[in-house]
């Protein structure tokens, strides 16, 4: 079959697989580049499968036995390198090395998390979604963990400019927030899986009041994607399941800046002058 980025593929597939599947899919994404040295029983042995469900989840995929399957993750690696991307870190630091040698391993993943959201970007959709802020009376900005972060960053940078951004971040909250919305309302909700029960709790919500949605995540056939009127997509890999990485953070919040500037170009001079008020605002706070 023709080259694919199999990693990418997996991402776009990700919910449409059982959940053996899902065990295999999760374990090639902690593994990154390295799966594609694993022999079948290692891969088997470590996602807690048999080895004949990986040989059909490798036929379901269009491959015709587990070799070929490893080539593809060979392929997609190898292309990755002559492209100049940046590897996934998985296993590159070591305990000897020096910080400036960590450091620069760091870097490339940081990089290379937002080189690869800037390739997933699509014009009409940062346009579509930078309508729905500029028309919204409010818009409420919310996520769980440690995307919940990465929506109080985005209050922040939206708050330096539109007085209409706020930050919910209990889940209890975000549900009675959402109950109170209108059609005139947006959601901008932060979720890299787009997958948790509280993210649906709240879509369902804003679904009923008639607002809208904007997530920001990393798989496009989620089940919040399903839900959300826009989707926007960060890049980097890593299974919905693992702990949110520094690069994860970084890919959703290159997003936010590139939003963030798409509604601010629109009229420059109003932007100016509403910067300058803050600014004037901070003046006394410094020393």
């Amino acid at each position: 079959m023709t080259e694919e980025n199999i990693f990418e593929r997996l991402t776009i597939e990700y919910y449409q697989l059982t959940a053996a599947e899902k065990r295999i899919a999760d374990s090639i994404f902690s593994h990154g580049p390295d799966a594609q040295n694993m022999s079948i029983s290692q891969l088997a042995e470590d996602c807690g499968v048999a080895e004949a469900t990986l040989s059909r989840f490798c036929r379901r995929l269009g491959y015709a036995n587990y070799g070929e399957f490893r080539r593809a993750i060979a392929a997609t690696v190898a292309a990755d390198r002559t492209a100049g991307a940046a590897a996934p870190l998985h296993g590159a630091v070591n305990s000897e090395e020096p910080v400036r040698d960590m450091a620069a391993k760091l870097a490339a993943a940081d990089i290379s998390a937002i080189e690869e959201t800037k390739t997933l970007l699509q014009e009409e959709t940062i346009q579509a979604a930078a309508d729905l802020l500029a028309a919204a009376n409010t818009v409420l900005c919310m996520g769980q963990g440690g995307s919940m972060v990465v929506a109080q960053e985005a209050a922040n940078i939206f708050g330096t400019v539109f007085p209409n951004f706020f930050p919910v971040s209990d889940n209890h909250t975000q549900v009675i927030r959402a109950a109170h919305l209108t059609e005139r309302d947006v959601i901008l909700y932060c979720s890299y899986s787009g997958a948790t029960n509280d993210l649906m709790d709240v879509l369902r919500t804003a679904r009923q009041r008639g607002a809208k949605v904007i997530l920001l995540t990393r798989y496009p056939s989620s089940p919040g994607a399903a839900e959300a009127d826009i989707v926007l997509r960060c890049g980097t890999t890593e299974s919905p399941l693992q702990m949110g990485s520094v690069p994860a953070r970084i890919a959703q919040i290159f997003l936010l800046d590139v939003l963030f500037t798409e509604l601010c170009r629109r009229d420059l001079e109003d932007f100016r002058q509403r910067r300058a008020r803050v600014a004037d605002a901070l003046a006394e706070k410094h020393i």
